[in-house]
Formats: C-alpha cells, sequence, structure tokens
C-alpha cells in the first residue's frame, strides 16, 4: 500500500509581478568596475595557471554556486568563457533559477522569511517554465543546461546578454545543471517531473565527466559550492581516471582552486583529522588535497564573489597583455 503523497493541484502559484524582490539588475557589475586585485602572489599563479591550460588545451571547468550569480559577475564570466578560459561551466539548480530569472525580468531572490510566513516561498508562475524546459531536454537527449541556455537565447527574454547559460550556449560550451530533487523551489511547483529532471541532470553529469577526461594539465574552480562543486566533480574523476588507467594515461597533473568564505588554516593543503568537524568541509579534502595527492596543485582563497571573480578576470586580463606584446 503506497504512502500518501502531497496533492500539487491545491497549491496556488502567483506572477512574479507580485513578489517583492531582493536583488535587480543594478547589482550586475560592468567590466570596467573591475577593482585592483589584491597582491596575492597565490592569486597571480593561478591566472598564470590558467593561461598556460587554456594555451595547451587542457580543460578549464568552473562550479559555481547560486550566490555567484546573486553577486552581479555575470560579465566577467561571460567574458571569460568568450576568451577560452572556461571551457565548462557548472552550476547546481539554484544557479539556474537565479540565471533564468534574471534574465527575464532583471530581478531575482525572493525573502524567505517573508514568504514562507505566507506559505508563498518559491511558487511563483514564470519560474515553474524551468520545469517545461526540464521536460524538453529529456524528451530530446539533451542537457537541462544546455536547453535552458538555448531557451534563454532564442526566446522572449529581456536581459538575456547577462545570461551565463545563454552565453554558454551561443559559444558552444557545455554548461550543466546538477540537480538535487527536492533542494530547488520549482520543485514545489504542480508541473514539476522529478524524471525528467533526473533524465536532464544526468545527461548534464555524463557531460560533465567527459569534460573531466580532458583535464590533465588543466584546471578545476569551484566558487561558493559546498556540496554540488566537490561531489559531482569526485564521481566524475573517478570515472575519468578508470578509463584513463585503461589506456596507459594519467589524468593528476591539474590545479585546483576552491574560493569561499570558511577560513581555513595555512596548511589547507594537508588534510584534516576525522575528529576535527572541518574534516566535513568537502572543498577542503576532496578538492584541495585527495584528488591532487599524486602530481597536482591546489589554493584556497578566502574571498567574496564580487571581488574574487573580478579580481581574477582582471589578472588574467593583465597578464595577458604582457605576454603579447
Amino acid at each position: 500500500m503506497p504512502y500518501e503523497q502531497f496533492d500539487r493541484s491545491r497549491l496556488r502559484l502567483k506572477p512574479l509581478t507580485e513578489r517583492q524582490h531582493d536583488l535587480d539588475l543594478s547589482v550586475v557589475m560592468r567590466l570596467e568596475d573591475a577593482p585592483e586585485p589584491p597582491d596575492d602572489p597565490d592569486l597571480i599563479a593561478l591566472a598564470d595557471r590558467l593561461i598556460a591550460a587554456r594555451d595547451g588545451g587542457s580543460a578549464l571547468i568552473w562550479a559555481l554556486g547560486a550566490h555567484v550569480i546573486r553577486s552581479g559577475v555575470q560579465r566577467f564570466l561571460i567574458d571569460l568563457m568568450e576568451r577560452g578560459f572556461i571551457t565548462h561551466l557548472a552550476g547546481n539548480g539554484a544557479v539556474a533559477i537565479h540565471d533564468f530569472e534574471l534574465a527575464l525580468i532583471g530581478a531575482t531572490t525572493e525573502s524567505v522569511a517573508k514568504y514562507i510566513s505566507e506559505g508563498q516561498f518559491g511558487l511563483w508562475q514564470e519560474t515553474g517554465r524551468l520545469n517545461e524546459i526540464a521536460r524538453a531536454a529529456a524528451d530530446n537527449h539533451l542537457g537541462f543546461g544546455e536547453t535552458i541556455g538555448h531557451e534563454i537565447a532564442t526566446g522572449m527574454f529581456a536581459h538575456s546578454e547577462i545570461s551565463v547559460l545563454a552565453a554558454a550556449w551561443r559559444l558552444k560550451i557545455p554548461a550543466t545543471i546538477h540537480v538535487s530533487i527536492g533542494y530547488d523551489i520549482v520543485h514545489e511547483h504542480p508541473n514539476c517531473d522529478g524524471a525528467a529532471i533526473g533524465a536532464a541532470s544526468y545527461t548534464d553529469f555524463l557531460v560533465f565527466a567527459h569534460s573531466v577526461e580532458a583535464l590533465e594539465g588543466g584546471a578545476y574552480l569551484t566558487f561558493g559550492s559546498q556540496v554540488m562543486g566537490p561531489e559531482v566533480y569526485l564521481k566524475a574523476l573517478a570515472m575519468a581516471r578508470n578509463v584513463a588507467l585503461q589506456e596507459g594515461r594519467e589524468i593528476a597533473d591539474f590545479i585546483t582552486a576552491v574560493f569561499d568564505l570558511k577560513p581555513l588554516p595555512e596548511d589547507y593543503r594537508a588534510q584534516p583529522a576525522k575528529d576535527d568537524p572541518n574534516y566535513y568541509f568537502r572543498p577542503w579534502k576532496t578538492i584541495l588535497v585527495r584528488t591532487v595527492a599524486d602530481s597536482g596543485a591546489s589554493y584556497y582563497f578566502q574571498m567574496p564573489h564580487v571581488e574574487s571573480i573580478p579580481a581574477l578576470w582582471r589578472l588574467i586580463i593583465e597578464r595577458v597583455e604582457v605576454l603579447e606584446q
């Protein structure tokens, strides 16, 4: 006898015009607003390694948490994609939601405190279109990120120029969305098809794993992603190394970098002990230690995204200009 389920037909969805938005286009920075980068030798070293990886044709994979989109650094990410410094962009479901809403109406983000009290949190009609996009992706055996990017780039979106997913689609760069069922507001909606989301997101995982196969000599960077970023990377790297070993190749000489707000000790390249709560901070042990233990290198930067991504962008641009002189 199956358990009873919530009847979604009883839900009332409201239009986005009735939502109070916490963020709008005013947060989106211009390239010329990039601050002077900090005099950080590790950040300079990372910029140089990214330039070398690009010139060598290796994978440059950037994984984002949703707060990256909310910080307004879209133009820097798009410019880096156009210049070849991002060959794969990965995000969680909330990345897709914020990217979609900003492109559609020029605003995003609601007050959880306000709308959870009213029973309205996440229940907005237009955002539910992402569920239809997931179904189309699954029906056509395409990835979720690619299909969202195509929809934004070719549809009636007033602000598609700041969509990182649309830019990736335009540039033919894989952009993958890695969804956990029940995590995102669109999973509340009556039109949500868990099987379709799962199929589209699993296609994205296989696309991601294919990109990881080219990680030798390249780089894997995560920005504010404490679960998705380390976990999909760990499994994809296991798959890629399994095949590489059979073919007599290695995927070991690459760099990783984590950008987050959590303070870490100076010896972050050593794994924390199991009785240390930091052991459960996945980016540390997975991205900074275990997966580069053979011949790779890792970097950690405690910086807000509104500073880190523009600073890294500016360092890369300035150092490329010097090399081209």
